[in-house]
């Protein structure tokens, strides 16, 4: 609606808006909001009411205070001490989650190189290597993780040679041996003067960091490289090495030897552990493989072509131009293969890995009751390390994604 004022120009009128409850877009949205948390508040009430009534009808002890009870029973494998019949239920928590953690860190990194190892040859020019690759990546990754997991325990680990009969990984320095009890491995024991090559290592870590930084601003002011690989080596391996040989080699080593039925001294892995994690692996491996592969496809073949073009090696042309532009495509669905492989380790029950699962889950709850606690624990141990891995790895992708100019 116009007015024309005599000696102005025609000024436009809106008509004034009317306040409607229940057309206001904003009052719906917080009203919907409201009711989503009523209903699940409720549900979640309901479930928390129904399920103490129950227990408590048939005599059931509820809380946490059997987390301060001494558990009977004590982990073949652990990382910190333990005593059976001193050791509470908490401390057996603890055991499990680093164990957990412990087989899980492991199987990630390795599948992580692997799985990269793998992908790149799944893009070979080489028919051989590829169709090997093709291969590994459709056997494993196509087939149930828990039948592998049983595969490489039973069909592996279990058929090894006896004690006497181990198999030195080490070409006769006896320092890695393998038999049907387990992995056998030297262990390193410290000295007192090991600190000050610690922390020179520390250091040098530190300089190599502030160097490459130095190296990479130079060359975006003037465009020349500067080879960093080979100071940076020299830089890391000759100061602490120095100060570790004017220090008198601080480092002693503590060695498997053989007494009676078994070996003592040294690291030991049980079969389990290994099977464990020779599976988690190789299962994940596959898949990382494929999600490299599908990233680097991803890129664009005119990048490789004007790296090729600038006079770049095959090799560099991978780890300078391809490799940092697929990264984008390839953290997302590596997040979910992380926390795929911190979950799938739970499988470790059926080969009696001491997990969180196996102890936490198994023994503690047959022997202390109090299953909606000890199982609400475990779920809420595996949500924390999902969302943690999610949580570092969102960051990481943030930093590696494409800014467009």
């Amino acid at each position: 609606m116009a007015v024309r004022d005599n000696n102005k120009e025609p000024v436009n009128m809106k008509p004034e808006e009317q306040f409607n409850f229940f057309h206001d877009e904003r009052v719906r949205s917080i009203f919907y909001q409201l009711l989503t948390v009523a209903v699940v508040g409720g549900f979640a009430w309901y479930l928390v009411s129904n399920t103490a009534h129950n227990l408590e009808i048939r005599g059931m002890n509820t809380g946490f205070g059997f987390l301060n009870v001494a558990a009977g029973f004590d982990s073949y494998f652990k990382l910190i001490p333990n005593e059976p019949g001193t050791g509470t239920y908490g401390r057996i928590f603890i055991i499990g989650a680093l164990n957990t953690l412990y087989v899980s860190a492991l199987a990630i990194i390795v599948s992580t190189l692997l799985g990269f190892f793998i992908g790149i040859l799944r893009l070979s020019k080489n028919w051989l290597v590829s169709k090997v690759a093709l291969t590994y990546v459709e056997i494993f990754r196509n087939t149930p993780l828990l039948i592998q997991v049983i595969f490489w325990y039973i069909g592996v680990f279990s058929l090894l040679p006896k004690v006497k009969n181990s198999i030195d990984l080490s070409g006769g320095a006896e320092v890695l041996i393998l038999n049907n009890r387990g992995l056998y491995m030297a262990w390193p024991i410290p000295g007192d003067q090991l600190w000050m090559t610690s922390l020179t290592i520390v250091i040098a870590a530190i300089a190599i960091v502030f160097f490459r930084r130095w190296a990479k601003n130079r060359h975006d002011r003037t465009g020349k490289l500067f080879p960093t690989f080979i100071p940076s080596a020299a830089l890391f391996i000759l100061l602490p090495g120095t100060v570790y040989l004017i220090t008198g080699m601080p480092l002693g080593w503590e060695l498997p030897k053989l007494e009676g039925f078994n070996f003592v001294g040294g690291a030991n892995l049980p079969p389990a552990f290994v099977a464990l994690l020779v599976a988690l692996s190789i299962y994940h491996a596959s898949h990382m493989a494929e999600t490299v592969r599908a990233g680097v496809l991803s890129v664009g073949k005119g990048q490789y072509d004007a790296a090729r073009a600038l006079g770049l090696k095959e090799k560099r042309v991978m780890s300078r131009v391809i490799i940092p532009q697929a990264m984008p495509a390839i953290v997302p669905p590596m997040i979910s293969n992380w926390m795929s492989a911190v979950k799938n380790s739970s499988l470790a029950i059926a080969i009696g890995y001491p997990d969180l699962v196996t102890l936490f889950m198994g023994t503690s709850l047959n022997q202390a009751g109090y299953a909606v606690e000890l199982v609400g624990m475990t779920m809420a141990f595996y949500m924390v390390i999902s969302l943690i891995i999610s949580w570092l790895l969102n960051i990481y992708n943030k930093r590696v994604q494409l800014v467009e100019r």
